[in-house]
């Protein structure tokens, strides 16, 4: 048993409970009560409204005051909504703008042959007509589709004659990809959508591959999958010209009938959407429109085009046509074209058109389903106030100016196209992994080489077909005849 008596606790004057020392031990020894005082706060005492609340109003206060300083760290401090420049930076800083369609490609093969490497053009310099990376950068471009545009064949009456069109357009994917890879500061070349926004984040211009014709493949469903395998990304299925596929708009100008979708344009259709080869109906006719929508199993674009509604010319997209785009989840990129914009008076066209356009287009269709395709370096005129594409800019404040929000204006510049051509590379997934097959059907005016007759043939009869069939007698090659003479070759396929 302890032979120290028990402590005792006491309030003090100021509320406290202490424990202290018995009496005896104090009279004995005052250090000793020094040694054992504790002091004891009690939980149930009643505290007052701001004692309860002091450090959460502290916090309070001081997130107050650095909230001016935040704003000025992420540099997204509230504008003049009237500010439009203001504005339009901020958009184009944080959303790629991606125009659906320049031309460049082919001015570099009409003016330089293709050859990029003599110091004839340099393109982080300013130059003379629409194109440069010096107004690409002052216009906030963020991404590119290439045309890989050439001319159709007046040549090539039928689409059996023989062409270099294929020849050609090989070219101009090759000169295309060299003139991204000489500017890996400024251009990165994309093949995916998901690339293009990747390229954006490292302050590279996204530049893909379009090709501006179904003549440029041949009337050939397997000439389109070698061109996927190039690079190429999207095919207008017309030009200005007919070809296996469909009718042209420009045929239909002409007097032409507008025969729509060909049979052999189907089985070309249900190929791209396999693919993921983005179906451009800019060109064609509205009954190939109409028919190509009324078919596809992925959204379709249009790469440069209007509305019909506003100006009366065939290459733009009629209502109808574009109540369908909503509904596949397609885009129609606005053109700069003068001579689409004011048929009547081209050279008093104006940004003002283009921005009746996209209104027109987002009235109808939704803002869901516009975009920009400008066409420059492609067309020869463009309209007063897009002179170049350092304009960009000054179409997307106009925009603003007429009512467009921050959230539209991001649709129309980059996220439409972008989400578009997603959900097109997603479409491919799907079919491919059910299995389906690549399409092995021919335009059904194809002629095929008849063979040798002395071929060493796989299967039963086809010898005998072969002659039938005026299959040749010898090969075409040169031989050595009995008197040890070179002779030469005949062609007699």
């Amino acid at each position: 048993m302890s032979d120290v008596e028990p402590a005792v606790a006491n309030r003090g004057e100021d509320g406290e409970l202490r424990l202290s020392p018995s009496a005896t031990d104090t009279a004995s020894d005052s250090s000793t009560a020094v040694e054992f005082s504790l002091i004891l706060h009690p939980h149930a005492r009643p505290l007052g409204f701001l004692a309860r609340f002091r450090y959460s109003l502290y916090a309070a206060g001081i997130a107050l005051l650095f909230t001016p300083l935040t704003y000025l760290w992420t540099g997204q401090a509230p504008i003049d909504p009237s500010n439009y420049v203001e504005r339009t930076r901020r958009v184009l800083k944080t959303t790629p703008l991606i125009d659906g369609h320049n031309d460049l490609p082919w001015q570099l093969r009409i003016e330089l042959q293709n050859r990029i490497y003599d110091d004839r053009v340099d393109l982080t310099k300013r130059l003379l007509g629409h194109t440069d990376l010096v107004r690409m950068r002052e216009g906030m471009v963020g991404g590119q589709f290439w045309s890989v545009y050439v001319d159709c064949d007046a040549n090539q009456q039928h689409f059996e004659d023989p062409s270099w069109v294929i020849r050609d357009t090989l070219e101009q994917i090759d000169v295309t990809k060299r003139f991204i890879a000489e500017h890996p500061n400024h251009l990165q070349y994309c093949d995916s959508s998901a690339c293009a926004r990747t390229a954006f984040q490292a302050g590279r211009i996204s530049s893909m591959i379009g090709i501006e014709g179904g003549h440029q493949v041949g009337s050939s469903i397997a000439s389109i999958r070698q061109m996927y395998e190039l690079g190429a990304r999207y095919i207008t299925l017309t030009h200005n010209c007919d070809n296996a596929f469909g009718t042209s708009a420009s045929t239909v100008a002409g007097g032409g009938p507008d025969e729509g979708l060909f049979k052999f344009g189907y089985e070309a259709i249900k190929d791209m959407n396999r693919l993921g080869m983005m179906i451009d109906l800019s060109h064609v006719s509205h009954q190939t429109m109409r028919d190509v929508i009324s078919v596809a199993r992925a959204p379709v674009i249009f790469s440069h085009s209007g509305a019909y509604g506003v100006q009366k010319h065939l290459r733009h997209v009629p209502d109808d046509v574009l109540r369908s785009v909503k509904k596949n989840g397609g885009i129609v990129m606005a053109v700069f074209v003068s001579r689409f914009l004011n048929m009547k008076h081209p050279e008093e066209a104006t940004i003002h058109d283009v921005v009746d356009h996209i209104l027109y287009i987002a009235d109808v269709c939704g803002w869901e389903c516009v975009g920009i395709g400008s066409d420059f370096s492609g067309t020869p005129n463009v309209p007063i106030g897009l002179e170049d594409v350092s304009k960009f800019p000054d179409l997307i404040q106009l925009l603003m100016e007429r009512g467009a929000t921050d959230d539209q204006v991001r649709l129309l510049v980059g996220e439409n196209i972008l989400r578009v051509w997603g959900n097109i590379e997603q479409r491919a997934h799907e079919i491919q992994a059910g299995g389906e097959l690549p399409v092995e059907a021919e335009w059904e005016g194809r002629q095929w080489h008849k063979g040798i007759r002395g071929s060493p043939w796989m299967l039963r009869g086809s010898r005998e077909k072969a002659a039938e069939n005026g299959a040749a007698e010898k090969a075409f090659q040169w031989h050595v005849d009995q008197d040890g003479k070179h002779n030469a070759p005949v062609k007699n396929i």
